[in-house]
């Protein structure tokens, strides 16, 4: 199946076939996505975030780069919508309070409609669930990490998804409404620019996979599995360089080598902070 202006995204998922809308290839299309295009901030750090038009996503996607949710969820609607899926964008927050505080817009989810059923999608979420989630109330375990959905008691209509201990954030709710890429214009500028915006404070790459997910936070990476956690710091920028394109999958032919010189010095002047400040935190 030949979708025009998304061969070359499908060829980096792995898909040849996506077949015709279906549960089961729903699932088959987040798992690829997930497990083949990083949650990444790269171009952030370096001060030239992408836009987050689903067509320039797509491009990126099948160039090798990834993104965040915005760049994430955005092209992948495009690419369920040009396969034949009823696709709804909705305006989302994520919260590290677990009370939660509604959608306040940080956050880009999707709801699909396909074979009677609404499912909750979302390959922006960095650690979030390797496959849909039915849309209906309920917990549901996928690998080591256990995920539950209940309706949203601050956004009429709504839905809040909740995670893990221990996961990047424990709650993100998202309004019933439908939304357009223009609603998350405002929140993409402040949160690829703004000097308080974590995207900028700190570098960080998330990929999951069906057993667990690998996550480089500044020089530390982290694999989270059945097992449990395991750390490894990176101290050399040959290392960490090869951790984005060996373990995430991400594409850095179009890093020059001063871009690389201030990717790296800039993650190591966090790094040490980082050092310093849990240093002074436990003295």
């Amino acid at each position: 199946m030949s979708v025009k202006g998304f061969d070359t995204y499908l060829a980096r998922l792995g898909i040849a076939d996506p077949g015709a809308p279906s549960a089961e290839a729903l699932s088959a299309l987040q798992r690829a996505h997930l497990e083949r295009v990083p949650y990444e901030n790269v171009d952030i750090q370096l001060g030239r975030p992408p836009g987050i038009e689903p067509a320039l996503s797509v491009r990126r996607f099948a160039a090798g780069e990834g993104g965040y949710c915005f760049h994430l969820n955005g092209g992948f609607a495009a690419l369920l919508e040009a396969l034949g899926y009823d696709v709804t964008r909705h305006v989302a927050g994520v919260h590290h309070d677990p009370s939660g505080r509604g959608a306040n817009g940080n956050h880009l989810a999707l709801t699909v409609r396909v074979d009677g059923e609404a499912w909750f999608v979302d390959t922006g979420l960095g650690d979030g669930p390797h496959e849909p989630l039915p849309l209906r109330p309920g917990t549901y375990r996928q690998g080591p990490f256990t995920y539950r959905m209940e309706p949203s008691v601050t956004e009429p209509g709504g839905w809040t998804f909740h995670q893990d201990p221990g996961s990047s954030f424990p709650v993100m709710e998202f309004a019933a409404r439908p939304a357009t890429m223009a609603d998350f214009a405002e929140e993409h500028v402040r949160l690829s620019t703004a000097p308080d915006s974590p995207f900028l404070s700190a570098f960080t790459a998330l990929r999951r996979d069906a057993k667990g997910l690998d996550l480089l936070r500044g020089r530390v990476l982290t694999r989270v599995d059945a097992s449990g956690r395991t750390e490894r710091p990176l101290d050399t920028a040959e290392e960490w360089f090869a951790a984005l394109t060996d373990v995430f999958g991400r594409n850095l032919d179009g890093l020059g080598a001063g871009d690389r010189t201030v990717l790296w010095e800039r993650v190591t002047r966090a790094h040490e902070k980082w050092l310093a400040d849990r240093s002074a935190s436990r003295s």
